[in-house]
């Protein structure tokens, strides 16, 4: 049974979801600094990924390739869901963001990060939002 997740952990969810990533990796690196095991590295992964999408939006596409990897790799153990946060989906999308980064060149990047940012549909890649059950 894991124990409930502190408020500061949820307040860093919901500025992942409103793509305040730079907020977020402030807010979770706190808990973090603290946490032990499994939440620690819960915390971690999330971060990492939100720090990979703070880097991409400014066309460092090689940071963002490096904490995507680290993120999505640490995340692994808590699929598909982990204390209502349903990891599995999101790991599923960062994946593809993987791959798309690894398959474009650095030149275009930012229009990479241009089309992440646009409302979802069924044949594009977006930016990844964090489904929870709290």
């Amino acid at each position: 049974m894991t124990e409930a997740l502190p408020e500061e952990f949820w307040l860093g969810i919901e500025q992942f979801n409103q793509r305040e990533f730079y907020a977020c990796h402030d807010t979770l690196e706190a808990i973090w600094m603290e946490a032990g095991e499994p939440e620690r590295s819960l915390y971690q992964g999330i971060l990492q990924i939100a720090v990979a999408f703070y880097h991409l939006s400014n066309q460092n596409g090689r940071g963002a390739m490096i904490l995507l990897g680290e993120g999505i790799n640490r995340l692994r153990k808590y699929v598909p869901d982990y204390a209502g946060v349903q990891i599995g989906a999101l790991l599923s999308q960062c994946r593809a963001i993987l791959h798309m980064l690894q398959t474009t060149e650095p030149d275009q990047w930012a229009l990479l990060w241009e089309s992440l940012l646009q409302p979802p549909s069924p044949d594009s890649q977006h930016l990844p939002t964090i489904a929870f059950d709290r």
